[in-house]
């Protein structure tokens, strides 16, 4: 269980390093951006990059590729990135649970479902409402998951609900299978399932990037509470936090972040397991700064491993779930392995 002060003073020491932090944050994530906006399948001097952004000619083919394919690519990494950094950090913040994800406890699952079912019998959806079924297949899926996990004696713990979501994932992973098998989707689905950026486009951006940074500034405000929640229920209801309240409109962020995230890029895990801790490494156990310093982080982690994806064996590309499960994994059984030596 992580811990927190009661007081938590924040020297003039802690304010420059945590200044020293974010703005090195924003840094690595613009020059991540801008490298990754440079290179690909076709190269690109830096001076060029900087005119097509900042000077775009449509008539010129290296500005319109920049313009129109690698500038929403990198833009759309960098936001789902955060957001589904934010949300790992959210769930793993209300349910105190240091193994959550939206990946691992199947939420992404449910939201894949979702829209496997959609191909299969609405292929004409518009994209808008693929987001919000995709959010409504993330929201029924956690909601099993928690009935699942809290069904057994002794209620809801952080173990039963990873052993929950890894059980409702592999189901719904199954029957997404299924569904793409049936009805002859395989090819057309195998994007979401690896999942990547290529596809996103200025008009997902229009959709995509009000709703997931508006949710993630919603979920700084949210940061204070969240904080004494991940410390003990009693002392944050004594703190005057209503947990109910805040546990709810946590995972509500959460799965917004993550089911419409899904909608655009696919299932893309770990990325929520392995940016919140270390955040927390970085800046401590106040939520107040591990949100925005997650977002951040978890933008840089997207935009390079998009740019990996693309340049370990041009111009074809691997999937970008490839190249974060590179490290997720690892991460992920450093995490287990801890939470059972503390048991």
């Amino acid at each position: 269980m992580m811990e927190l002060k009661r007081k938590n003073p924040i020297s003039p020491t802690n304010i420059s390093f945590l200044s020293f932090v974010f703005v090195m944050a924003v840094v690595g994530l613009l020059i991540s951006m801008f490298i990754a906006i440079s290179f690909g399948a076709k190269e690109m001097t830096l001076e060029t990059v900087w005119t097509a952004i900042f000077h775009y000619n449509p008539a010129l083919t290296t500005h319109q590729i920049i313009h129109e394919l690698r500038l929403p690519r990198v833009i759309g990494a960098a936001v789902i990135g955060a957001a589904f950094a934010v949300s790992g950090a959210l769930m793993q913040g209300v349910t105190r649970n240091p193994l959550a994800d939206a990946g691992i406890l199947g939420i992404n699952a449910g939201a894949m479902f979702i829209v496997a079912l959609s191909f299969a019998f609405l292929p004409n959806l518009p994209y808008s409402a693929l987001m919000l079924l995709s959010f409504a297949g993330a929201v029924l899926s956690t909601l099993f998951i928690f009935l699942l996990g809290s069904s057994s004696a002794g209620g809801l713990t952080p173990l039963r609900l990873t052993i929950a979501g890894a059980v409702v994932a592999a189901l719904l992973h199954s029957l997404s299978s299924g569904v793409a098998i049936y009805y002859d989707l395989s090819q057309d689905l195998a994007f979401w399932y690896a999942g990547g950026v290529s596809g996103v486009k200025w008009s997902h951006l229009e959709l995509l990037v009000p709703i997931l940074l508006v949710t993630i500034i919603w979920t700084m405000v949210l940061g204070r509470s969240i904080s004494l929640i991940s410390l003990d229920d009693e002392v944050a209801a004594n703190l005057g936090v209503h947990t109910k309240r805040i546990r709810i409109l946590g995972m509500t962020a959460a799965l917004i972040l993550a089911g419409v995230s899904v909608s655009a890029v696919g299932s893309i895990g770990f990325v929520g397991l392995v940016i919140p801790h270390i955040s927390r490494k970085l800046v401590g156990v106040d939520y107040r700064f591990i949100i925005p310093v997650s977002a951040l982080l978890g933008a840089v982690l997207l935009v390079l491993a998009d740019l990996g994806a693309r340049m370990v064996n041009p111009p074809r590309e691997l999937a970008i779930g490839v190249m974060v499960a590179l490290v997720g994994v690892p991460f992920f059984l450093y995490l287990a392995h801890k939470e059972r030596r503390s048991l």
